[in-house]
């Protein structure tokens, strides 16, 4: 049973969110400002799982994080889509005139570029988190000082939101992934999703051959994302997600993939979300 998660941020960020919206049970929280301090806090058993960021629908792969994954040999148990809604908070009886510097993650800061064009007098600046920083302006007081978060974290730390759903794209989801030290525990009948990682030489053909052998075992790919292989230049690894009706597909292909030899690896296997 899983009692205690490592989340990225502080209590109010959306890795706390997720927290409470996943799980059935109450769960405790380690507090992490880096996603390496997260997975440390799951190595060393600090914790039961940890939830991380994989993507986001407005700018994409958080990359870093599927290297931990992969790097640390963690499971992939879960997945969770949180509608991510930011908003410009800062201390009470101030106005969007008066703050003179934003702080916020750099993801934040991304998906939120657009809304700050129409305050050029306005400084982003980069940070750890989102929640940690609307943290520190109620600790410190600081005025002049907003932060980009969520109205959880504009409520824990008694802030004033001057500015609501402030991203780019109003409809703005994050996948994020819950991971473990073990294998999932849902049975195969319950498994319709998997993450796997596999690497191709650098040759007309080899990601094709791969690809359409998951088709032909009907699997549907829903994500694909390469990263290079630094010890060997000019060779990638691919880490992909597919869903399926039977389990028994994803196992046919696996044993297809191997015997080709191109260093499949099973990241996860679990439930779909979105279904």
């Amino acid at each position: 049973m899983i009692k205690t998660v490592a989340i990225q941020g502080v209590k109010g960020s959306f890795h706390h969110i997720v927290s409470q919206q996943f799980f059935e049970k109450s769960v405790d929280v380690i507090e992490c400002l880096t996603f390496d301090r997260v997975v440390d806090s799951l190595i060393t058993k600090e914790c039961d799982a940890a939830i991380m960021a994989l993507e986001n629908s407005i700018v994409g792969s958080i990359i870093p994080n599927y290297a931990l994954i992969d790097t640390y040999g963690l499971h992939v148990v879960g997945e969770h889509y949180l509608d991510i809604q930011h908003n410009l908070m800062a201390l009470p009886n101030q106005r969007i005139e008066d703050i003179e510097e934003v702080y916020s993650h750099p993801m934040a800061l991304l998906q939120c570029k657009e809304f700050f064009k129409q305050y050029p007098h306005i400084k982003l600046v980069e940070d750890k988190d989102t929640a940690e920083v609307a943290q520190r302006i109620q600790e410190k007081k600081l005025k002049g000082v907003g932060a980009i978060a969520s109205v959880m974290a504009a409520d824990i730390f008694e802030l004033d939101v001057l500015a609501t759903s402030i991203q780019t794209i109003k409809h703005n989801e994050t996948r994020f992934v819950i991971v473990k030290r073990t294998n999932s525990e849902v049975s195969e009948n319950e498994i319709n999703k998997a993450s796997v990682k596999f690497e191709s030489d650098h040759k007309r053909g080899s990601l094709a051959a791969i690809l359409n052998v998951m088709s032909d075992c009907k699997l549907n790919l829903t994500k694909i994302q390469s990263l290079p292989i630094i010890e060997t230049p000019w060779k990638y690894a691919f880490f992909v997600d597919v869903t399926f009706e039977k389990y028994v597909d994803f196992k046919k292909s696996k044993s297809i993939i191997d015997i080709m030899g191109e260093g499949f690896k099973v990241l996860g296997e679990y439930k779909n979300a979105k279904l």
